[in-house]
């Protein structure tokens, strides 16, 4: 890949969408993770504004560490770069007392945290009507077009996607070639949902690269019957998730009238 070529490719598109849409610039949820970390870099270089939008929901400290300090390193950097931080722990702790109870309280682990995801979803658009801003999004091409490894509504409602062409190896090589601290550079990518320091590989059961040579095997047209040990566990991980979350990765369905009963 030529990465300097890619950054400069991305940032001339980010650019040009904004100023043909009327926008003054973009909002982005800064995560102290690399997707984050390079697509906040990349909107930065435009020269256009740059809202970066802390929202923290009982995060880990490591986490709100170093999105504090990606976002000073962007500042230092860029001086189109604003920061605002929303505390949504205790909006999210109001809505979880004001749900109904359920028997066993790990029923509602992943309901609840989508509604995370949701919340800051919520926030950072209001920031865009606000500001005349587009919400960047983050997602890269194994989450978004792989495992659908993002909420639907939540990560995944955004109004422009950066890197969602570029695999998870792609994106931390253009984070090398921008310069992003170390410390985001060598963190182990989690999705920040849970308010512990479980990782995407404790979830998914795969690490990236391993994802990104099972879909590389599916679209060319590989089955699970092609593989042994290891390359047919994590064959079958990525169908798996790829069936599962299929309906994010599709146009919502439509019920379609037919012309005779209309």
């Amino acid at each position: 890949m030529q990465t300097k070529k890619v950054v400069d490719h991305i940032t001339d598109w980010l650019r040009s969408y904004a100023e043909q849409a009327g926008m003054k610039g973009f909002v982005i949820g800064v995560s102290g993770g690399i997707d984050s970390a390079v697509t906040s870099t990349l909107c930065a270089r435009t020269g256009l504004d740059l809202l970066c939008v802390e929202m923290p929901i009982h995060q880990g400290e490591n986490q709100v560490t170093r999105a504090d300090d990606h976002i000073n390193w962007l500042q230092k950097n860029f001086a189109n770069v604003r920061r605002q931080k929303v505390e949504l722990t205790p909006i999210f702790d109001e809505l979880v007392d004001a749900l109904p109870d359920v028997e066993k309280e790990e029923d509602r682990f992943m309901s609840l945290a989508n509604t995370r995801a949701r919340l800051r979803m919520t926030t950072l658009y209001y920031f865009a009507a606000l500001e005349k801003y587009l919400v960047a999004g983050t997602g890269n091409k194994v989450e978004d077009f792989g495992i659908g490894f993002f909420t639907k509504y939540g990560d995944g409602g955004v109004d422009l996607s950066p890197i969602a062409d570029l695999l998870k190896t792609e994106v931390y090589a253009l984070g090398k070639e921008l310069g992003i601290i170390e410390s985001i550079m060598t963190a182990a990518p989690t999705d920040g949902l849970w308010g512990d320091d479980r990782t995407d590989e404790d979830q998914i059961g795969a690490s990236y690269p391993e994802l990104e040579w099972a879909m590389k095997m599916k679209d060319e047209g590989k089955n699970s019957s092609d593989f042994s040990g290891r390359e047919k566990e994590v064959f079958l991980i990525f169908n798996r998730f790829h069936s599962a979350n299929k309906h994010k990765m599709v146009p919502i369905p439509i019920c379609k009238i037919p012309d005779e009963l209309k």
